[in-house]
């Protein structure tokens, strides 16, 4: 079991999930960096890693790694128990949406023994994960979201493609439970189709329609998908920090370039320059009732109103962003779930930050045991 005075903590340890995910390291580093000598409040945090698969990356930046089950198995959270009693885990932090539900469901399990998980609840997280429960909700709510339906059927989703304007305006879909950007697709017929298939690379998100026809050829049934206008204007990610509902941090992140849905260039804007997108988020997040780290995506639609794209019930890949503006939003999810004070230095943001990412290397031996150069 983990340490179990909640005030002065020497060391914490903290189970990362989702290890090897490419949001994965700059988490780990954001911990490592709560570690170090004059963070406020600083503990030292020890970091296990989790992943479905191996991954060297998560070998070396934890300071243990562990393979598991997916979320699906029976045996994921008897695994999960075992390496928290192993490693006397204090605190598990989720990186992946399909955890989410068996940790929420289990967290009075896991809580009894001493592992406080960062989660929302069951019902909360029921409406945030699936995307067609949520775009309903909030469209009675109030709350701006593309104008969509929901399709189960190939013929269905070309009827759905040309209802919502296609080939006069751009449409996109994708999957109603899905992470990151898997299964997102553009249809915009006023691309050059010799540009796209010439200049751009093969993961790109646009889509011919004849492409889209051709692989559809002899279909009936397509996962749930849901299918929407396409929004033109600036993406934000909004990374909040939220204690049953009630927000204690909101940082709005401007996506400047992307690749395969992860931010490569951003910048952090001045929160009142960009409050209708605070707002949007902040007010999501308090209806939804979510907790601990959660990530709200929205765009601007041609007329420049705030739409959201989607909400993410757990940490976001590029946190890290908030972690170089001055606030390190995994390591006060920490903090919040064994009920240690954060401080006011905590949340002070540099506003105007901006992230530039680059690729570099891990190498592993013959034996699995990873190095840098």
């Amino acid at each position: 079991m983990g340490n179990s005075i909640l005030g002065k903590r020497e060391v914490v340890t903290v189970l990362v999930t989702g290890a090897g995910s490419p949001g994965a390291p700059g988490v780990m580093r954001s911990l490592r960096v709560a570690s170090s000598a004059g963070a406020a409040g600083a503990t030292r945090v020890r970091i296990i890693g989790m992943d479905m698969k191996d991954s060297p990356v998560a070998r070396q930046l934890a300071d243990a790694f562990y393979v598991v089950p997916a979320a699906t198995d029976p045996g994921f959270i008897v695994r999960l128990v075992d390496i928290c009693q192993q490693e006397r885990v204090d605190v598990v932090l989720p990186m992946v949406s399909a955890e989410l539900m068996v940790l929420a469901k289990n967290r009075d399990v896991l809580e009894r023994s001493g592992y406080r998980v960062s989660v929302s609840p069951p019902d909360a997280l029921a409406l945030a994960i699936n995307k067609a429960r949520l775009y309903r909700f909030l469209s009675r709510e109030g709350v701006g979201v593309p104008e969509f339906r929901v399709v189960n059927t190939a013929d269905d989703l070309l009827s759905a493609i040309h209802n919502l304007g296609y080939p006069s305006a751009p449409v996109c879909f994708k999957p109603i439970i899905g992470d990151g950007s898997r299964g997102f697709h553009v249809l915009d017929s006023h691309r050059k189709s010799a540009a796209h298939l010439f200049t751009e690379k093969p993961n790109s998100a646009y889509l011919s329609y004849s492409e889209l026809t051709m692989a559809l050829r002899g279909v009936r049934a397509i996962p749930s998908l849901l299918v929407m206008e396409y929004l033109p204007g600036e993406e934000y990610s909004v990374d909040l920090l939220a204690n049953h509902g009630q927000i204690l941090i909101s940082i709005p992140r401007l996506r400047e370039a992307t690749v395969g849905g992860i931010t490569t260039q951003g910048m952090v804007p001045e929160k009142a320059s960009v409050s209708d997108v605070v707002d949007c988020a902040t007010s999501v997040t308090q209806r939804l009732g979510l907790h601990g780290n959660i990530g709200v995506q929205v765009r601007r639609d041609g007329l420049g109103r705030v739409k959201v794209v989607e909400v993410n019930p757990r940490l976001q890949g590029t946190v890290v962003h908030c972690t170089g503006a001055g606030v390190n939003l995994p390591y006060l999810a920490v903090k919040l779930a064994l009920g240690m004070p954060i401080l006011d230095d905590e949340l002070r943001v540099r506003w105007g930050t901006r992230l530039t990412r680059y690729w570099t290397e891990v190498f592993s031996d013959a034996d699995g045991h990873p190095y840098v150069l």
